[in-house]
């Protein structure tokens, strides 16, 4: 696991998800890609940027949603920004804006990220219709008073 901050308590317990950090990569490569190593149309890379980047945020922000429902339809928006960097990715390459080799990178850690991403989700719609996620940051069930 990277140690992007050494702070840690339950809210940012989706940094340990290898999902997450696999997405952070993504968007790091992306960038590295259209912002260092070659020179794309300037909205072109800022777009793909975007779409890479909203991958981990919309995971990020999803799991500190707590709410099941709000947490599966944010990492449905992390799985279509997905397919748009998978889009623009497809589109770059198509216009010899990006190399072959630059193209499979991205594919390759892209469908990797894709993969996780879609069996988390599966994963919580499982919790979701079997009624075993908790919708707490504690998960002691009893109040508790100061």
């Amino acid at each position: 696991m990277s140690n992007y901050t050494a702070l840690r308590n339950k809210n940012r317990g989706y940094m340990k998800l290898e999902v997450w950090q696999k997405a952070v990569q993504l968007f790091k490569l992306v960038w590295g890609t259209v912002y260092i190593e070659v020179k794309v149309d300037y909205k072109l890379r800022s777009q793909i940027a975007d779409s890479a980047q909203s991958v981990s945020s919309n995971i990020a922000e999803g799991y500190s949603r707590r709410s099941i429902h709000e947490y599966i339809q944010f990492l449905y928006i992390a799985l279509a920004s997905l397919s748009e960097t998978l889009t623009r990715a497809i589109g770059l390459r198509e216009t010899d804006q990006i190399s072959a080799n630059h193209f499979k990178q991205i594919d390759s850690l892209h469908y990797e990220v894709e993969n996780k991403l879609l069996r988390l989700v599966e994963s919580l719609e499982v919790k979701r219709d079997d009624g075993s996620w908790v919708n707490r940051i504690s998960e002691n069930t009893e109040e508790s008073h100061s």
